[in-house]
């Protein structure tokens, strides 16, 4: 997706060995299929014996962890490690993860994916109370919330318990401790977790099923919204205290955000958004020559609109896989130039047709304007474009960047109105009751708040813009 204004959230990877030997090979593998979840900044913690060894920085996987640097972390039997984007939080070294927390109780690494809604509280909270942050991103305030736990019960496992009363929002979670591995998914189940394990009982927690492929790992289960599970030498236990609510998943996981080879509570990601094609083409039909998608996570909607429609399916776009999303570039003018480096058209596919244009978004609108102009200077005659969501409308909260409806397009203009600025002929969107149903194979159902502004907990009425701001931890 290239759009302007949006981030998506992070992804987490952790192992807990059997036996002790070089866990930061499996983590950099894990990390490295989830790059796609966060492309600037990454890091990873190995445990040997209750002795940390971390790195992190600011770069791709590949850029960031050299050969020297994952042997530099030696062995262990437990590591975690982590892939960002950054928000508010910046997109600089300290706020980079996995947090690494040194206390009485002993030490503590933290991944974080997702946001949380009441961490400027929490944050002030703390800080009364005389707590120095070092970073500005939520997973610190989840480290104190944590650590302030921790000093009261006899283990950490009861601690992230009590702790998970305190926060409120979206948080998948991989905590390490000297002697264990704890995954965490919110009460509403809003990112995904899940856990894989190897013959020899070493076990895998990771964000999406293609970071277990990359490993060669077994998929066990999705773990549960609310639920804990504490990896130990004992062996593995699971506590299901605020298990039972009902389930939210961020539909957009399935639309956008997740690689098309993973699989989410039960649900091929690759099915879902041809699905998404296939209801687009029932909901939008148009007389056209060639269904085409903008690489990469409109490629799967556009075959799904090629088989529904009968439409001959072609290659529109040739993506330069070595420049970064271009939403993620700082200024405007560096999000426009990077359009132009990373697409190009193939002109034999589009010129003198009628082209069904197929992305998952529209979010400013500047973006899709320039990919239109793409293909009208490559020679399309008709440019249908169809997005497989239905227009944003509403913050979200959860671990999307989208943060006020000045930002988005669909909140200023009507369809027919955004359809004539990016230039395009026709502008169909999915409907909510179609996007709700592309994975009607998961067990889960769906926060859709960013569509309809009805969230499944509380949100605030306006996040805090002052120095306290600590809106995305993962």
């Amino acid at each position: 997706m290239h759009r302007t204004g949006i981030h998506e959230e992070c992804g987490i990877f952790g192992i807990y060995a059997r036996n002790k030997t070089q866990v930061a090979n499996f983590v950099y593998a894990g990390l490295f299929a989830l790059q796609h979840r966060g492309q600037e900044s990454c890091g990873i913690v190995v445990n040997d014996k209750g002795v940390f060894s971390h790195h992190k920085d600011l770069g791709l996987v590949p850029e960031v962890f050299s050969p020297d640097i994952l042997n530099s972390l030696g062995e262990g039997n437990i590591s975690i490690g982590h892939v960002r984007y950054s928000t508010t939080g910046g997109n600089n070294r300290v706020n980079a993860q996995p947090l690494v927390v040194q206390h009485v109780k002993g030490n503590l690494a933290i991944a974080h994916n997702g946001n949380l809604v009441n961490a400027h509280r929490l944050r002030e909270k703390y800080e009364m109370k005389g707590a120095i942050f070092q970073s500005t991103n939520d997973t610190e305030v989840i480290s104190y919330c944590l650590t302030e736990h921790r000093i009261k019960k006899d283990s950490i496992e009861r601690a992230v318990e009590h702790a998970m009363y305190d926060l409120q929002g979206a948080y998948s979670l991989l905590i390490m401790s000297a002697q264990k591995l704890i995954a965490v998914r919110d009460v509403n189940g809003f990112r995904p977790l899940m856990m894989g394990s190897f013959p020899d009982g070493s076990i895998i927690f990771a964000s999406e099923t293609c970071a277990l492929d990359a490993v060669g790992a077994k998929f066990e289960r999705d773990l549960l919204p609310g639920e804990i599970i504490v990896v130990e030498p004992e062996g593995i236990r699971s506590i299901r205290t605020h298990c039972g609510r009902k389930s939210a998943m961020c539909v957009f996981e399935y639309v956008y955000f997740a690689r098309p080879d993973s699989v989410l509570e039960g649900c091929s990601v690759h099915r879902a958004r041809l699905r998404a094609g296939e209801l687009l083409w029932k909901e939008h039909p148009v007389n056209a020559d060639v269904v085409i998608g903008v690489p990469d996570s409109g490629l799967d909607a556009a075959l799904g609109f090629s088989h529904a429609s009968g439409i001959p399916y072609g290659v529109g776009f040739i993506k330069n896989r070595y420049i970064g999303r271009t939403f993620i570039q700082p200024s405007q003018q560096q999000r426009t130039n990077s359009v132009n480096l990373k697409l190009n058209v193939i002109k034999e596919t589009v010129a003198g047709k009628r082209v069904v244009l197929i992305d998952d978004s529209i979010v400013r609108g500047t973006t899709s304007a320039r990919i239109v102009k793409l293909l009208r200077d490559a020679g399309a005659e008709e440019i249908h474009f169809r997005v497989s969501c239905p227009p944003f409308t509403n913050p979200c909260y959860f671990g999307t960047d989208i943060d006020s409806k000045e930002n988005l397009i669909a909140c200023q203009m009507e369809i027919p109105e955004i359809c004539q600025t990016i230039g395009a002929d026709t502008l169909g969107y999915l409907s909510l009751d179609g996007v709700k149903s592309i994975a009607k194979e998961a067990k889960t159902d769906f926060c859709v708040g960013c569509f309809t502004g009805d969230y499944p907990v509380s949100v605030p009425k306006e996040m805090p813009k002052n120095k306290f701001e600590a809106k995305l931890g993962g």
